[in-house]
């Protein structure tokens, strides 16, 4: 079956912020005195905040208020993006514009709210280049679940199976993979564990090399 389109995580994939929420989440939980490290920030890529919450009281004791923790940690990294502006993940331009010229469609899979995404690729320059916006907030369960990609195919109009998924992280590619999905994994933070791999369609080093991989498939 060919494929018909591709789907990309938001953070870390297409925008190159997955770097910002690290720094962020550990400086606001850090201020509001809980010793949040890289380690714990990594481990919530992608992940819905249903599964979040009860992590952060695992980590840092009962009393830990993880929706406070959030709300700062999102407003320092829209004061850092505000400052500095966003920088987009190499190669994501160049990919996202031959994938419009050769009819694929393209569409966003994110934890990110909706509201806020739509910003961020409005911020970066990228909001136009998406035929579809799906956050995990309209679906029951997002990442690692698989209804949000699920949720993508019905509002494209495709099975899973005709199209590929590109990520960066794991979460990302659990659920990508239990929908059925073709999974590419693009690492920004980390490289994919062993027992990741399986799962994977393919690992690319950059957004570019996604061109040959579809050039053989649909040839």
């Amino acid at each position: 079956m060919s494929i018909k389109a591709v789907i990309f995580d938001l953070d870390g994939t297409i925008l190159d912020t997955e770097k910002l929420l690290v720094k962020y989440w550990c400086e606001a939980a850090n201020s509001l005195g809980f010793p949040m490290e890289r380690r714990h920030a990594l481990e919530i890529r992608s992940l819905t905040h249903r599964l979040t919450e009860p992590l952060f009281k695992e980590w840092f004791g009962e009393d830990c208020d993880y929706l406070t923790i959030r709300a700062l940690r999102m407003k320092l990294m829209q004061e850092h993006i505000d400052k500095y502006g966003l920088d987009v993940k190499a190669g994501a331009r160049e990919l996202l514009d031959w994938l419009g010229e050769k009819g694929y469609k393209r569409a966003v899979a994110t934890a990110t709210d909706i509201e806020r995404a739509g910003k961020l690729l409005k911020t970066a320059g990228l909001y136009d280049c998406f035929d579809n916006i799906i956050s995990a907030s309209m679906v029951e369960w997002g990442k690692p679940k698989p209804d949000v990609y699920i949720y993508a195919a019905e509002q494209l109009g495709l099975s899973t199976s005709e199209f590929i998924a590109v990520e960066d992280s794991p979460n990302g590619i659990i659920s990508a993979s239990d929908a059925g999905c073709k999974t590419i994994m693009v690492p920004d933070l980390t490289e994919p564990e062993e027992e990741l791999k399986p799962r994977l369609f393919a690992c690319c080093k950059s957004l570019t090399d996604i061109i040959g991989i579809l050039e053989k498939e649909n040839r």
